[in-house]
């Protein structure tokens, strides 16, 4: 019986159901009857049991209240403290959306305001949180939510219809076959890119672009083939894992992406930018904008912890992985208990400022795919609050010389872990931030229940909110040389992190001749990056004029490194994390990627002889069989 005419023959005959539709992996109902719309719990919850699907009950257009009357209902019944911020509607949903400043008081104490909200307006609320950071992105991404509201809802029903076909039967489970073929991130750090095939199935776990080098993964491999993919999951929004994402949808893919909201927002900011760089480069981009809003209208945002089918034989679930905002480690759990992936992306099983550590929690692991950065026998971070005493140290030490600090940081990431470290230490002088930096902030504003629970209280029960901080201070172009022509000793957070382009440059070019001056590192140097030569101790670098042509920049500032500030784990939390994994589930195998071909190595040698599983370190374009 198709799994639609078994939900029917569950619902009560007076329900009223004028549709019955899927989205993505979820059910969704449309009914005529008001008191169906408001009283349906008990329903639901059987059916939920019955068939293990997520089902939800919307109104039919034709019982929703009056837009305009609805407006004022909703203003009328939430408290004005909620900060209201947006309200619109999606009658193609039967959806109202709410955007306000404090999501908790629409909901009210026990949900009796949404309860209120549902009863008098007969519209489903859904609620989305302002951004205390007005962010461009966000407000993008939701304008184009909502103005593709048909095209999205005819795309997540013929995936549904898609993903709740059964699996041919005739396929012995003797000849169920898992296997792996590595695209990007072989024995390398840059453009990460996993296929996963089953006898179903071709799921691309990210799919990067090689920054430093300006490479792209191996998609022309006998392996993969655009038009078999069935779906992409993103683990986090750093350029070395999206960046190639859009090429996608511009040649071809027209199927889900699945990541955070976070990690989606992020993406677009990134994307957009990767593009913006390669232009001023001289470079064509891989793709064009428009690339990335196709992207866009096929994401399927989940939430950590939502088990969701993205294909007939495929289960995804995200958890915090707690690299940056919205980053996850994704687990794929395959048939019915045949085989279960863990990809870590990148990883951080240590508390910061921003996060709690990762998480390790899963009751079923056969095959871990992880990270390697920092995984070689001597790479041993700072232990957290070292990290942040030696930072504080290094700073206030070049405030009182007369100096200035300039900090290289991804836009995402680390950019906000020192804003909040700074914040929280109540530091007297200017922090300047350019850019994407300034933009990525405010989407850090708008999803603050991604942050640690300590980070969430100080925001949410005592009002300190390190993103909107009185010494933060947004620059834009033209005021940069304000910043560095003045005499007054202050902290430049700018992009790109490892000195391969941004605004870092120039401020590096100014800050270079002044001994007073510190650069500051708190991030992955790659191998060949400017970042990495200055690392090395090069005292002189060469750097393009404005004119266009090369000099040779001598290096008179002090530089310096905190390694326990980066969103990676060091060796000794790798192992931990795989550790503690390995005891709670039947791990067979542990996949190197992530990291250099020495650390690569090492890291494998070492976990084979500490846990006796088999380890693997795999080459580019080279493909395993998991099961």
């Amino acid at each position: 019986m198709n799994i639609l005419d078994e939900l029917k023959n569950n619902l009560p005959a007076n329900a009223k159901i004028s549709e019955v539709m899927f989205e993505a992996s979820e059910i969704v109902l449309y009914t005529k009857n008001k008191s169906f719309f408001i009283d349906n719990e008990e329903y639901i919850r059987k059916i939920v049991s019955n068939l293990k699907k997520r089902v939800e009950v919307r109104p039919d257009i034709s019982i929703t209240g009056d837009i305009s009357k609805v407006e004022k209902i909703i203003k009328e019944i939430v408290p004005e403290e909620a900060g209201i911020k947006a309200i619109y509607f999606e009658p193609e949903m039967g959806k109202v959306v709410i955007e306000s400043q404090k999501p908790g008081l629409v909901i009210g104490k026990g949900g009796e305001t949404y309860k209120k909200l549902k009863e008098r307006t007969l519209w489903l609320p859904k609620i989305e949180r302002a951004p205390a950071i007005d962010s461009k992105v966000v407000r993008a991404v939701r304008n184009l939510y909502h103005t593709e509201i048909d095209y999205r809802k005819k795309f997540l029903n013929s995936l549904g219809q898609k993903i709740n076909t059964e699996p041919d039967k005739k396929v012995d489970e003797r000849d169920r076959w898992v296997r792996m073929a590595v695209l990007g991130a072989g024995r390398q750090v840059g453009r990460s890119s996993i296929l996963v095939e089953t006898n179903y199935s071709n799921i691309l776990l990210d799919c990067g672009v090689d920054v430093s080098l300006d490479r792209y993964p191996y998609l022309e491999v006998p392996e993969f083939n655009i038009s078999k993919l069935d779906a992409v999951v993103l683990s986090h929004a750093h350029v070395d894992h999206c960046g190639y994402i859009p090429w996608l949808y511009e040649n071809g893919y027209n199927g889900p992406l699945y990541c955070t909201a976070p990690t989606r927002d992020l993406m677009v900011l990134l994307c957009l930018d990767y593009i913006d760089v390669c232009q001023k480069d001289g470079r064509s981009a891989p793709y064009m904008k428009k690339a990335v809003e196709t992207a866009v209208k096929h994401t399927i945002a989940i939430d950590y912890g939502e088990v969701c089918d993205i294909t007939n034989d495929t289960r995804l679930t995200l958890q915090p992985s707690s690299h940056l905002l919205g980053s996850s480690l994704v687990h794929l759990h395959i048939g019915d208990g045949l085989h279960n992936i863990l990809y870590t992306g990148d990883l951080k099983y240590g508390p910061t400022k921003l996060f709690d550590p990762a998480y390790t929690n899963f009751s079923r692991v056969e095959t871990i795919v992880t990270e390697s950065t920092y995984g070689g026998p001597n790479d041993m971070m700072q232990q957290m609050k070292e990290s942040h005493e030696r930072l504080l140290d290094l700073v206030n030490k070049t405030m009182k010389r007369g100096g200035k600090v300039l900090i290289p940081s991804f836009a995402v990431g680390r950019g906000q872990e020192i804003m909040s470290i700074l914040a929280q230490s109540n530091f007297e002088y200017p922090i300047y931030m350019e850019g994407m930096l300034f933009d990525a902030t405010a989407i850090h504003t708008a999803y603050p229940e991604y942050l640690s629970r300590g980070l969430q209280k100080e925001i949410f029960h005592k009002g300190n909110n390190p993103f909107v901080y009185e010494k933060l201070k947004h620059i834009v172009h033209r005021e940069r040389d304000d910043v560095i022509d003045s005499t007054e000793s202050c902290v430049v957070i700018a992009t790109s992190g490892m000195l391969v382009g941004g605004p870092a440059i120039e401020y590096l070019k100014a800050f270079a001749s002044d001994k007073r001056n510190m650069l500051l590192f708190v991030g992955y140097q790659a191998e060949g990056t400017l970042g990495r030569r200055i690392q090395k101790g090069h005292k002189e670098i060469p750097i393009s004029a404005r004119n266009g042509r090369n000099m040779s920049l001598p290096i008179e500032l002090e530089v310096e490194t905190i390694s326990g500030l980066s969103g990676h784990s060091d060796r000794r939390q790798l192992m931990n994390f795989i550790y503690k994994l390995s005891k709670g589930t039947k791990l067979e195998r542990v996949v190197t990627v992530h990291g250099d071909n020495y650390t690569c190595v090492e890291f494998a040698r070492d976990v084979h002889r500490s846990l006796k599983v088999e380890t693997i370190t795999p080459k580019n374009m080279e493909v395993m069989r998991l099961r």
